[in-house]
């Protein structure tokens, strides 16, 4: 049978381990492309196309999901950069030329990973793309339900390892990370969180979606209250994961409550019965730039609540019906951005960066500049 160039989009296609023999066959040709090659460097600078080898003492960790608005990020704070949309080679050559690093998503079935032979030629073809486009290692994003006495729980922790272990061989200051949930408690992901986070460079903590409607009183509230958010880290912490090992992901975007009902003290009724739980909640996803256009025509103006610490406004739809919308603003995000300075986490990130106003209209330009601020904790 011809082998296809390494190069070739059949091959990537599907897992090595579907062609007979070629696992101990290409691993080791896959795993040998240099680094970087200035001819195929898309950096007017061949020297951009090497990987960033330096580790700084406090991550900022940002999320791209598309779109060019990445060339008004604060680059003077950013020092990794995750595609979660399709790659740019322009976006890769800025930030090297900022000095931070550019990685992967990195995404694979739990079932899959319990095969050794899968997750070796897994791996193989992540170090590869990550090679091929120039870019500095792979954030690992498996948000999959998992039991404890599943055989994929030690399955996922090996991934995590050898994947860390192929991208430090390969690529000299890669860097491996992987997302978890608000909590260790969370009950559908039973992970060895202890493991991983001791098995890659880091983990990102999603401390956002913390308010779940079906399990709550079916009322509206913040997306990531403060001590709910705290509390999560300080389970990580007494599970025994080293606080250098975790960065804090904080979310800029908020939620939006249809009420069946608004109380005079501004509780949103989301459901009429709690059984089946808080049956037929109304609510979506807003990003910032849209809540701060928002809430200059709402009905209430920003309030505050200050037992989850977080804003949230009033509003009235075409249709008369009342809304409330609850976010996080440089107020919230600066309160819980301090914990990282008093227990020494290693850092801070969002979901997502798209979600600021980077217009040249001088009021978003200055609500955008506040929350890229708000991310440089204080004490």
């Amino acid at each position: 049978m011809a082998l296809p160039p390494l190069g070739s989009r059949h091959l990537l296609a599907r897992p090595l381990r579907s062609v007979p023999g070629l696992v101990p066959l290409l691993l080791p040709l896959l795993l040998a492309l240099p680094v970087w090659a200035g001819a195929n460097c898309p950096c007017q600078d061949p020297a951009l196309c090497r990987p960033i080898s330096h580790h700084p003492d406090f991550e900022v960790f940002v999320f791209h999901v598309g779109e060019k608005t990445w060339k008004s990020y604060d680059w003077s704070q950013i020092t990794t950069i995750v595609l979660f949309g399709a790659y740019d080679s322009e976006l890769m050559c800025y930030a090297h030329s900022k000095g931070a690093r550019v990685v992967l998503k990195g995404d694979v079935s739990l079932k899959s990973i319990m095969d050794p032979n899968f997750r070796a030629s897994w791996i193989a073809q992540q170090v590869q793309l990550a090679k091929a486009q120039h870019m500095d290692g792979i954030n690992l994003d498996i948000e999959q339900e998992l039991s404890c006495s599943s055989p994929a729980y030690n399955a996922l922790t090996a991934l995590v390892k050898e994947t860390t272990d192929a991208f430090h061989r390969e690529i000299e200051g890669s860097q491996v990370t992987f997302d978890v949930n608000w909590s260790p408690r969370y009950t559908d992901r039973c992970y060895n969180y202890t493991g991983i986070a001791d098995a890659c460079d880091f983990v990102f903590v999603m401390s956002y979606d913390e308010h779940n409607p079906v399990w709550s009183e079916c009322i509206a509230a913040a997306n990531a209250p403060y001590d709910m958010t705290l509390t999560g880290y300080d389970d990580f912490i007494k599970r025994g994961v080293n606080p250098k090992k975790l960065v804090m992901g904080l979310p800029w975007y908020g939620y939006d409550y249809t009420c069946l009902s608004l109380s005079e003290d501004h509780v949103c009724a989301t459901a009429t019965t709690r059984s089946p739980p808080c049956r037929g909640v109304s609510t979506h996803q807003v990003p910032y730039k849209i809540i701060m256009k928002q809430v200059n025509r709402s009905l209430s103006g920003i309030q505050w609540n200050k037992d989850q610490k977080s804003p949230y406004y009033n509003y009235k739809d075409s249709d008369g019906r009342i809304h409330q919308v609850w976010f996080d603003n440089p107020e919230s995000i600066s309160l819980k951005a301090a914990y990282i300075r008093s227990h020494g986490l290693l850092g801070i990130g969002m979901w997502n960066a798209n979600c600021l106003d980077y217009s040249a209209d001088p009021i978003a330009k200055q609500q955008t500049e506040d929350m890229w601020k708000a991310l440089k904790p204080k004490l």
